[in-house]
């Protein structure tokens, strides 16, 4: 027999059920809808758009979720689209959240899907790229609310979901994301039980998913801040307060917050200093200097602390050169809590992705210092959630090396469709409740 035909046949018996057992209508679904899955994520990554500019994917969304029998609002948070659909059964309510908005990056990934598109930001024209997937996760969403639909009479209880806006943050002067979602009535008429979220990382190989109990990402808080001294000659600083001196010193002593204040046997935290500006020619003091910075942390006692921290070292810094500061700490909006996950619902998702996916695909999560808005969801509503990651890394590169999240060079291997569609469709179908009979 042919080398390929024979590989053809292991595979195909490999993917047939074995004698006797009862058929996976999940496992059924998203094979059918896997198709158009990858069309939608191809499509959307071709045409991404900026936070609070997603009209065209929010059309699209809109229109698949009104076909499959949604009961569907739009317009939440300027482009967010809702939809509800209930089951043939009562029982509990579910949330699941997609985000949709792409990112300022020019794409350097050679694809024949690739992304030209432009956009504006910051008064700049720039590029425009799904840099960080929120095309899978719009796609894989669509896919599973297409399966939930199809399987509706058998299920018990009702789901909810969001196609969120502005998850990367709305642009400056504007209002966006979860917050908004929630500030405009998003759990007035539905209050989930549960929410579920994923997102796909470079950081793990494709066909896999990690998640654990507790906190999973960081709270997020940027500071500015800025040092008002007094001009003088650089030759005669003694006539001035410097600005850029004192701007120093609250950086360093900024760096003992996390070595000698916090107690890091509970959790990691980090302060950076992202920006240092202050003057325009090398022989003359300035009058002002400014800062600005983000706060991490997993636990949100020690976030507050890190902040009130920040804010006092800089106030007594500067009083004690007889400089004065005008402080944002944090700037708001823009804040993110600690995306933490209810542990007595991550263990029975883990058990969802396992029996989906199989045991040694699920993996226990690192802890990761990047941020999201979607705990300001379950905040909302007391909910519990759970959070996963999906690996999109090829089989065959090492996904320590892999661009990262938010890179030009960000790849997806598109088998990850199938594994986050399959695990978020099992999670939902398990915490509903399927009648399978």
């Amino acid at each position: 027999m042919h080398l390929r035909l024979l590989i053809g046949v292991f595979a195909l018996a490999a993917a047939l059920p074995a004698a006797g057992a009862a058929p996976d209508p999940a496992a059924a679904e998203v094979q059918r809808l896997l198709p158009q899955i990858t069309a939608w994520r191809r499509d959307l990554h071709q045409h991404p758009e900026l936070s609070n500019r997603e009209f065209r994917t929010a059309k699209i969304v809109e229109a698949e979720l009104r076909r499959l029998g949604y009961t569907v609002r739009t317009g939440v948070a300027h482009t967010g689209v809702v939809g509800v659909l209930k089951g043939g059964r009562a029982g509990p309510k579910l949330a699941i959240r997609a985000d949709m908005d792409a990112l300022p990056v020019t794409e350097e990934v050679d694809l024949p899907f690739a992304s030209r598109a432009r956009g504006e930001y910051l008064g700049r024209e720039v590029g425009v790229m799904h840099a960080c997937g929120h095309d899978t996760h719009t796609a894989m969403t669509l896919g599973v609310a297409g399966a939930l639909s199809a399987l509706r009479e058998r299920l018990a209880g009702e789901v909810m979901v969001i196609f969120q806006p502005a998850e990367e943050g709305a642009p400056p002067g504007e209002a966006g994301g979860a917050p908004l979602m929630v500030e405009e009535g998003l759990f007035e008429q539905f209050r989930p039980d549960a929410i579920f979220g994923m997102h796909v990382v470079s950081i793990l190989p494709a066909g896999t998913v990690a998640l654990r109990e507790g906190p999973m990402m960081a709270s997020s808080d940027t500071f500015r801040i800025v040092v008002h001294g007094r001009q003088s000659h650089g030759a005669t600083p003694w006539k001035g307060i410097d600005p850029i001196v004192v701007g120093a010193q609250i950086v360093n002593a900024a760096q003992t917050i996390v070595s000698r204040q916090l107690d890091i046997n509970r959790e990691p935290a980090v302060v950076t200093f992202g920006i240092f500006n202050g003057g325009q020619r090398f022989n003359i003091v300035p009058d002002s200097a400014e800062l600005h910075g983000t706060v991490r942390a997993f636990d949100e006692d020690m976030r507050r602390q890190a902040l009130a921290s920040l804010k006092a070292m800089a106030e007594h810094i500067a009083a004690a050169s007889g400089a004065t500061i005008t402080a944002e700490i944090p700037v708001v909006p823009g804040s993110n809590p600690v995306n933490s996950n209810d542990p007595a619902l991550t263990r029975r998702v883990r058990a969802s992705l396992e029996r989906a996916l199989g045991a040694a695909q699920v993996q226990e999560a690192q802890r990761w210092t990047a941020s999201e808005d979607f705990p300001h969801l379950a905040l909302a509503t007391s909910a519990p959630s759970v959070y996963f990651n999906v690996g999109v890394t090829p089989a065959g590169q090492d996904p320590a090396t892999a661009p990262g999240n938010h890179s030009p060079r960000f790849f997806v291997d598109e088998a990850a469709l199938e594994t986050g569609t399959r695990a978020m469709l099992q999670a939902s179908l398990d915490f509903l409740g399927y009648d399978a009979e």
